[in-house]
């Protein structure tokens, strides 16, 4: 299997998998009867029960990744579809993207100060360094 490849499936597997946290959280918060009904007491969202910070970080690191995601399924497969499929740069913009996305949901789940917004950007960059292999 290509590398590039390998990256996006871990990737996919990654985005799938950072919703775990957040469920598993909102099951013990919830109690297993209310989390199956996904109504508590009737009247969610309204009485919602607490989540705490670091469950409500798990689930925005998903949702970032849910909105990451689509921008490098479409660099990565135009690069498979290119001449440029196994070039060393694509094949490490894949590999960055994947830990870069490893460590931001680290960072953002355990609230680790300066360092998210930062290694964001690292996905960001491994995005357009593949994209722009595949346009020029």
């Amino acid at each position: 299997m290509r590398p590039t490849l390998f990256y996006l499936a871990a990737s996919g597997m990654l985005c799938v998998l950072l919703w775990t946290p957040y469920i598993l959280n909102r099951l013990f918060v919830w109690g297993l009867p209310a989390f199956i009904s996904n109504y508590p007491n009737n009247r969610f969202p309204a009485e919602a029960p607490e989540i705490p910070v670091w469950a409500q970080r798990a689930q925005r690191t998903h949702l970032n990744m849910v909105e990451t995601l689509p921008a490098f399924v479409a660099v990565v497969l135009a690069a498979q579809l290119s001449d440029v499929a196994t070039s060393d740069i694509v094949n490490t913009g894949a590999a960055a993207f994947f830990w870069a996305r490893i460590f931001h949901a680290a960072v953002y789940i355990f609230g680790i100060p300066y360092l998210r917004t930062p290694i964001y950007l690292v996905s960001w960059a491994a995005i357009l360094v593949i994209g722009a292999q595949v346009v020029f």
